[in-house]
């Protein structure tokens, strides 16, 4: 099930490789400056960044999963992006 996240950021390419980093030391990460996989428990995570935008695209294994893999990564981004007063980001099934 596919489950995708957006966040209007001018600092996009900044918070994939601080989210890629913190990842890889507990899971299997690959990423470069804009694209980046994570193998979460609950589904894979493919991560973009383009100058204006942070998009994550989870491939869940179930339905369930879903405010698991939401609360990830808006736990980690609020940390991260705590300057712009980042919240959650846009979630949408699809």
């Amino acid at each position: 099930m596919p489950l995708t996240g957006t966040f209007q950021t001018p600092h996009a390419a900044k918070y994939l490789g601080q989210l890629c980093k913190h990842f890889a030391h507990k899971i299997e990460v690959h990423y470069t400056e804009t694209d980046g996989t994570a193998q979460f428990v609950f589904g894979t995570g493919s991560f973009s960044a383009s100058p204006s935008e942070l998009k994550i695209v989870f491939d869940l294994k179930d339905v369930a999963a879903t405010e698991a893999a939401k609360s990830v990564i808006d736990s980690h981004l609020q940390r991260f992006a705590f300057r712009e007063k980042f919240e959650a980001m846009d979630w949408s099934d699809g």
